[in-house]
């Protein structure tokens, strides 16, 4: 994280004062600005941290906040510790702790070992917008909770950000789920993120997701989810990137041909001004006729092919992802519509019809078919395809992209049911 001071503006701001509040120092609004309210928080933690009391949040200060943005902290082993004594000390529960170390004895630990100690809140925070470090922060804590969640690199965007992957299960049957292909639709990323933990926290504890007992689905399938596929378009429209630093101005540069798409909230495509979910080899070319003919000839914030199909690394990543890991069904996050769309053109492959109805019903969308000037070239189009499997994009929710942190409990309570049922209801591939 950069170091931030008072004076100080932008994403890395919001999330040193959502840190510090969840701390217990009061920074005031959490609101991007690093005013003088956040600055006598800074101080006030820095002095209960033993750290020179200075306002600045540098390197040092950011190593004793990260626990509050990852959600779990390390302890090392006392003389009559037990996990019920650090639970008590830390505000969370026992359960939780022997989740996190399942080689640790409970009323007979080791002085001197170093427990994982999840701290009293969700790891998948929904107090902040996005970023492709924020969405790695995350993944960690959630590692670090439920050692059954494996972490890894699929690729690297375009300015060699880590396209992050988690997988989750045990069965012999792999569902897909990806989110944020477009940089608006960020809220995709701690849409699928809280899933994952509910879904983590139940299979842990022996309860239930979406109305399924959640050690079924984890003994069916293997859950691979890749919740930030953009991470740079996300970056730029979350505001990490300051006016006068080169990818800004690069995209600024590119936004300059479209001045009639809102720059940043208009940006969908990667820091290459390439939409990527036009990206993929299905229709490309008849992608290319329509965009063109709209006007999409060159980068920019949306709707620009590319020179060709996988040209763009994150494209790559997911293509030799899928390949991999010869997914039975996938679903792609997207917002806004309160749609479904489950074919490609009108092809139909079995047993699709029958999982999208479950969706329609679990989450109250509708079932669609896209408008023709947006029916090529989709990851969704590439996987029915390539593989003949269900594949569908979700357009979660209603309102205008970037849709608001305040969506977030009501996308969930609408998405929880389609995703437990993709994991439910997928077939053998």
């Amino acid at each position: 994280m950069k170091t931030v001071r008072e004076g100080s503006r932008g994403l890395t701001v919001t999330y040193a004062q959502y840190a510090l509040g969840r701390a217990g120092f009061d920074p005031g609004t959490i609101d991007g600005i690093f005013g003088p309210r956040t600055r006598r928080a800074a101080m006030a933690f820095q002095s209960a941290n033993g750290l020179v009391s200075d306002g600045i949040i540098g390197e040092r200060t950011w190593a004793l906040l990260f626990p509050y943005l990852s959600g779990y902290t390390l302890v090392r082993v006392q003389s009559g510790d037990t996990f019920r004594s650090i639970a008590a000390r830390y505000g969370t529960s026992a359960e939780a702790i022997a989740v996190a170390n399942p080689l640790a004895l409970p009323e007979n630990l080791t002085v001197g070992e170093t427990l994982i100690v999840p701290l009293p809140f969700p790891a998948s925070t929904w107090e902040a917008p996005y970023s492709s470090a924020l969405n790695g922060i995350v993944l960690d804590g959630l590692r670090a909770r439920y050692p059954n969640i494996a972490v890894y690199a699929i690729g690297r965007s375009v300015l060699g950000r880590e396209m992050l992957a988690a997988s989750f299960g045990r069965g012999r049957i792999t569902v897909g789920i990806n989110a944020a292909h477009h940089a608006n639709e960020w809220i995709t990323t701690p849409l699928v993120l809280r899933f994952l933990e509910a879904y983590a926290f139940a299979e842990a504890t022996d309860g239930q997701i979406g109305g399924y007992r959640a050690r079924d689905l984890f003994s069916r399938t293997r859950l691979v989810l890749v919740p930030l596929v953009n991470p740079d378009g996300v970056d730029l429209v979350n505001d990490l990137f300051a006016a006068n630093e080169p990818p800004f101005v690069r995209a600024m540069g590119f936004a300059g041909a479209y001045p009639k798409i809102p720059f940043p909230s208009g940006w969908k495509a990667n820091l290459n001004g390439v939409d990527l979910n036009l990206g993929y080899p299905a229709g490309w070319e008849r992608a290319k006729e329509i965009k063109f003919a709209a006007g999409y000839t060159r980068p920019g914030p949306r709707d620009y092919v590319g020179s060709a199909p996988l040209a763009e690394p994150e494209n790559r990543a997911m293509y030799e992802l899928t390949r991999r890991e010869n997914f039975a069904l996938t679903v792609s996050y997207h917002t806004q519509g309160a749609e479904i769309y489950w074919r490609y053109g009108k092809r139909e492959v079995a047993g699709a019809r029958r999982i999208v109805n479950a969706f329609a019903a679990a989450s109250g969308y509708a079932v669609a078919d896209p408008a023709e000037d947006s029916g090529y070239a989709g990851y969704k189009d590439w996987f029915i395809e390539a593989f003949s499997r269900p594949g569908y994009t979700v357009e979660a929710g209603r309102g205008r992209n970037p849709l608001p942190l305040s969506a977030l409990p009501q996308l969930y309570r609408e998405n929880v049911g389609i995703l437990a049922n993709a994991l439910a209801l997928a077939p053998q591939a």
